[in-house]
């Protein structure tokens, strides 16, 4: 069995994770929820994004958590637009995250555009950040399933990052957004991608483990040779645009198992626990994890 030695883990609980909490974090909890996990080793991590606090109230305090929050490691902001884009260069933060639905009535949803049209508005601006030294995350939406338009061709999923390649971004995080996708689907889609584009692009997986198979489609994902996955402690998350998504996979789930196959992460599983401990007292839903709760329930196993 051909599976890497070390994989990377990119956090996504700060931004991903909380984008839809009903109740509203304070921003202090936020930042020390940041330093706590990076603190139990994350490397990278999507701090927040400039969205409108009309529609994503939980990130209007994206500005002091960039403040307090950046140093030497990947510090991924999500910009959806131009204006997002503007309010970045405001900051001193140089990795940024741009997204877009292979789905176009996903994409409608979400912002309001066509996925074509998207892409139109996003290559000059993407062109601009690549001529700035910035870092360029494309996430790539319903890569696997709709919630609108059902089953995504896999040929429409290669063809967009095969564009977004083309235009120059390092990272392509291709998502699983509905959580619906099986390990041989994960499989056959990434080791197409990583056989195309492996070398031009980092490649990294994000699934929901909305229907119970994120793990799964994990340990698929490295057998096709995948060592990028997005992950998010207590399993918070969920999309606002995307009907029945849950959560993503917990970061903790990940780590335990990719540590019980001996693959290195750099994390550190009982300050991560910590990290989860302390923002749980701030959301509306209680952490269900395996991993957490198993800890909660006979803290010898930390």
């Amino acid at each position: 069995m051909n599976l890497p030695g070390k994989v990377t883990i990119i956090e996504v609980g700060p931004r991903d994770g909380l984008q839809n909490e009903k109740n509203q974090v304070p921003t202090e909890s936020k930042i020390s929820f940041i330093k706590e996990l990076k603190n139990a080793g994350i490397t990278e991590m999507e701090l927040t994004s400039f969205v409108s606090p009309k529609w994503v109230p939980q990130m209007s305090d994206a500005k002091e958590i960039i403040d307090a929050c950046l140093d030497k490691k990947r510090n991924f902001v999500l910009t959806p637009n131009r204006k997002g884009i503007e309010r970045l260069y405001e900051t001193d933060g140089k990795d940024v995250a741009v997204f877009v639905g292979v789905s176009s009535a996903f994409n409608k949803k979400n912002i309001n555009k066509t996925t074509e049209e998207s892409m139109a508005e996003l290559r000059p601006i993407l062109a601009e950040l690549k001529q700035k030294g910035y870092f360029v995350r494309a996430c790539i939406s319903t890569s696997f399933y709709c919630p609108y338009d059902g089953k995504v061709d896999p040929k429409a999923v290669v063809a967009l990052c095969t564009q977004f390649t083309d235009f120059g971004v390092d990272e392509l995080s291709v998502a699983d957004t509905i959580g619906m996708a099986s390990p041989l689907e994960s499989y056959q889609l990434f080791n197409e991608l990583n056989t195309r584009l492996g070398d031009r692009v980092l490649l990294t997986a994000h699934f929901h483990d909305t229907r119970g198979m994120a793990l799964a489609n994990i340990y698929a994902c490295l057998q096709a040779g995948i060592t990028r996955f997005d992950t998010s402690a207590g399993g918070l998350g969920g999309c606002p645009f995307a009907p029945g998504a849950t959560g993503n996979v917990a970061t903790e789930d990940v780590v335990f198992m990719l540590h019980q196959m001996g693959i290195e992460t750099g994390i550190d599983l009982k300050a991560l626990h910590k990290a989860i401990q302390g923002i749980s007292e701030h959301v509306s839903r209680k952490i269900e994890t395996k991993y957490y709760n198993l800890v909660e329930q006979t803290p010898s196993c930390t």
